[in-house]
């Protein structure tokens, strides 16, 4: 469904990018691993075209990203942001339901609304908290309105960027959890950047291992512990001596 052929990505004289290449097939749940600054958030903004790619070819189906309707092309994506991304000023149903309040998705308000309560039920949360503010909100409960706002549109893709970070680990593994079932149940093709170990034997079908700018392994989650790739190998046991050098 998503493809990426040698796609660069710099920063003036900083090398972001230097040749990803990486398939995501219909239905998959991928999984990208790697470091801090290894450009694994790069990556995501170059598929939706909110950075522009220097070289390489992504494509959606086998539609260049680049020459894409916009609004068609951003229609089909659900984004779950690293820090929830909320709006302080809207209630929660609000920011569930923003892209159903405007643009071509656009519904009437109390559609809209109903949608949006359905989508917070679906994450476990009561009718009542529609009405609140994000502010009002715990962590784990703001989380679960950024995944009821990913999946109010019904999208064919999901993406979550570091969806456990500042959780506790009863409240990320209600998150992974959620994440799994609602991709299975909706069909859709997932991808998501984590450090979270748990997170990624709990959601990925594939797991790709983004460093330096390429991906130096690809594969079924479950053949990643029997993996020998030495970047691999010392990201997933924490190894302080391995290939991979930590500056600072």
């Amino acid at each position: 469904m998503i493809e990426l052929t040698g796609v660069h990505k710099s920063f003036g004289a900083k090398r972001v990018l230097r040749g990803v290449d990486l398939r995501v097939g219909r239905g998959q749940s991928l999984v990208i691993i790697g470091g801090s600054g290894t450009g694994k958030s790069v990556l995501l903004k170059c598929i939706l075209g909110l950075f522009r790619h220097d070289r390489g070819h992504i494509t959606l189906e086998g539609e260049n990203v680049d020459k894409a309707e916009r609004d068609a092309f951003m229609a089909r994506f659900g984004m779950l942001f690293q820090g929830g991304a909320l709006f302080d000023s809207l209630t929660v149903w609000q920011n569930v339901a923003f892209r159903l309040l405007r643009g071509a998705l656009k519904r009437p308000a109390a559609e809209a609304r109903e949608i949006a309560v359905e989508k917070l039920r679906r994450v476990g949360l009561p009718p009542d908290v529609a009405e609140l503010f994000p502010s009002e909100l715990s962590g784990g409960m703001q989380k679960r309105v950024g995944l009821a706002r990913a999946i109010a549109a019904a999208p064919d893709i999901i993406f979550c960027d570091e969806p456990t970070t500042g959780l506790d680990p009863i409240m990320a593994g209600i998150i992974n959890e959620l994440i799994r079932e609602i991709v299975v149940e909706m069909g859709a093709t997932a991808m998501t950047i984590t450090h979270d170990m748990t997170s990624v034997r709990a959601i990925a079908d594939r797991v790709a291992m983004l460093h330096d700018g390429v991906v130096k392994w690809e594969g079924a989650v479950a053949d990643m512990d029997a993996a020998q790739d030495p970047f691999l190998r010392q990201f997933i046991t924490g190894a302080a001596r391995g290939p991979i050098k930590v500056v600072g």
